[in-house]
């Protein structure tokens, strides 16, 4: 069985909208340069701000 990296290892980044940090995500591996957001609901809030 092959060891798994441990989840210390993972890039982070902060949230465009809250400013917390949030790790890496298996489903967003072909996408991390373009992530801005910690989560759906932080994306859907940030667009609210705006208007």
């Amino acid at each position: 069985m092959a060891r798994q990296n441990p989840k210390t290892k993972l890039p982070t980044k902060s949230c465009v909208t809250c400013g917390r940090p949030f790790t890496w995500r298996r489903k967003w591996a072909r996408d991390w340069d373009n992530v801005r957001h910690c989560s759906e609901r932080c994306r859907r809030n940030r667009a609210s701000k705006r208007q």
